[in-house]
């Protein structure tokens, strides 16, 4: 694992020490830990001269700036209506009884984090689901534990 310290700096190199540097920042730490811890986000503020408070407002604003310590596949479902009255609720039951977990949660060997998110953009073809970076749409609960079961054996 790269260490966070790594990650900043090469994002000052392309970015600068400005505000412009804090999203790409903040991005390629949670791409790299798939989340910001407390310290993550002290180290960047002494780095780049912005409060902690600040950089806290602004990673706990966007839902994929994740600010707790998640599994290694987090998986959001969207929860718009539109997935909603696609099956929704039938696509989320048959994910947490795959993963024998709730909304929210992750398991215990920290594979795994199941979260619901506004909407993903797909809901055109909805109901939809990323995988940390990978979307999938049009699901069934069927196709949608198949895709975890992929992840599962991975």
């Amino acid at each position: 694992m790269t260490d966070v310290t790594e990650i900043i700096q090469k994002q000052i190199k392309k970015y600068g020490r400005g505000r412009g540097a804090l999203m790409p920042i903040l991005q390629s730490i949670v791409e790299e830990k798939n989340y910001l811890s407390e310290e993550d986000i002290i180290e960047i503020a002494r780095v780049l001269d912005i409060s902690s408070a600040e950089i806290y407002g602004t990673a706990s604003f966007y839902s994929l700036l994740d600010i707790e310590e998640r599994g290694k596949y987090v998986v959001r479902l969207c929860k718009t209506i539109v997935c909603d009255m696609k099956s929704g609720n039938d696509i989320v039951q048959a994910i947490e009884n795959t993963l024998k977990i709730k909304m929210g949660e992750t398991t215990s060997d920290k594979k795994f984090t199941l979260l619901s998110t506004n909407c993903l953009g797909w809901c055109h073809k909805g109901p939809a689901m990323l995988v940390n970076n990978e979307v999938y749409t049009e699901l069934i609960p069927q196709k949608a534990v198949e895709i975890i079961e992929s992840y599962i054996n991975h």
